[in-house]
C-alpha cells in the first residue's frame, strides 16, 4: 500500500495541536482526522479516535507494524513542514534529497561525533 497524497489544515490558537492530516492510500482510500501535535519532545502524529463512553479513546484507524507507522508519520510531518514552514522533523533524518545548510544545524545532525570530553 502506497501514500498517494497527504492533505495538511494548519490549526491555529491551540498550544498542542498543530494540524489535521487526511492521507490517501492508492490513490483509492482516504483516512481523515489524523493530528499532528508538539509535545515536549517534539512532533507526532496521532492516529484518528473516537471517545469511549468512559470517556478514554480508541484509535480507529492505525498501522500494524511498526516501520509503516514510521513511513506514514515521516510522510505527514514533512507535508506539515511543507504547509507550515516549520521544521517538525530533520530532513537529513527523512532521507530526502534537498539542500540543508549546515550552518542551522547543531553538529549532531549535521553528522558529526562530538568528541567526549576527557
Amino acid at each position: 500500500m502506497q501514500i498517494t497524497n497527504v492533505r495538511i489544515v494548519k490549526i491555529d490558537g491551540d498550544d498542542r495541536l498543530k494540524a489535521i492530516a487526511s492521507v490517501v492510500f492508492d490513490d483509492c482510500f482516504l483516512v481523515s482526522d489524523l493530528r499532528v501535535v508538539e509535545n515536549d519532545d517534539g512532533f507526532f502524529v496521532a492516529m484518528p479516535s473516537k471517545r469511549k463512553r468512559d470517556g478514554s479513546f480508541k484509535d480507529i484507524a492505525y498501522p500494524l507494524n511498526n516501520d509503516f507507522r514510521q513511513e506514514l508519520e515521516r510522510k505527514v510531518l514533512l507535508a506539515f513542514e511543507s504547509v507550515t514552514e516549520t521544521r517538525a522533523i530533520s530532513r537529513l533524518e527523512s532521507g530526502e534529497s534537498q539542500t540543508v545548510r549546515p550552518d542551522l544545524l547543531s553538529v549532531e545532525e549535521f553528522g558529526f561525533q562530538p568528541k567526549p570530553s576527557n
